[in-house]
């Protein structure tokens, strides 16, 4: 029986990675995979999935008015052995997408594997996170350290020194310059980085 699955973690445990070693498997063993990734990352270019580690793959781009059910329902009529969706950064799906996906699974039996952060840089829900948590028939976290070797699970937004901002749009495309990975203690006490750095560094000036 098919399934909606959601990877979840803190930023740079590996999401991307995992599902491009996802999609490999069922390829590896003959079977279709479709990819999807949102229009608005061009990092690597419109449509590319790629991991931190240099792994990279095609993906269909998403847009907010995307409509997975017709597009798979279609892809399933002329890619008979498609067996498997999987879709990157998957907090920025919308309501409306995350029950086409639950409908993709309930009635043309495909899995799909969503991966994605559960909360932005002020620790509040994405709207893809919220529906999937409270939708997908498996949760699975992904885990990732602070600099204080606690689990990550809050996502803290940098600026150019490294000090956590607090402010700003919800949406805003970046990687190891513009976020880090933090525990709970150190993302309220606004703690980026370990602080006996912090001491050096004021030392240092």
């Amino acid at each position: 029986m098919a399934k909606l699955f959601f990877y979840y973690s803190a930023m740079n445990a590996g999401k991307t990675t995992t599902l491009l070693q996802s999609s490999h498997n069922y390829r590896e063993r003959g079977m279709n995979t479709l990819a999807f990734t949102p229009d608005f990352d061009d990092r690597y270019g419109i449509g590319k999935i790629s991991s931190r580690i240099g792994l990279q793959s095609n993906a269909y781009a998403f847009a907010t008015n995307f409509n997975f059910f017709d597009h798979i329902a279609h892809q399933k009529k002329i890619l008979p052995n498609l067996k498997c969706i999987l879709v990157d950064e998957a907090q920025f799906l919308t309501r409306s997408q995350v029950q086409q996906l639950c409908q993709i699974v309930d009635q043309l039996d495909l899995p799909v594997l969503c991966y994605g952060l559960r909360t932005d840089f002020l620790g509040e829900l994405f709207e893809g996170s919220r529906y999937l948590l409270g939708q997908a028939d498996e949760l699975i976290e992904l885990k990732t350290i602070c600099h204080c070797g606690r689990k990550a699970i809050m996502n803290a937004r940098i600026n150019e020194t490294g000090q956590m901002v607090r402010e700003g749009a919800q949406v805003e495309i970046g990687g190891n310059d513009r976020y880090i990975s933090l525990c709970r203690k150190h993302f309220f006490l606004g703690h980026s980085q370990p602080q006996d750095k912090c001491i050096l560094e004021l030392i240092a000036v």
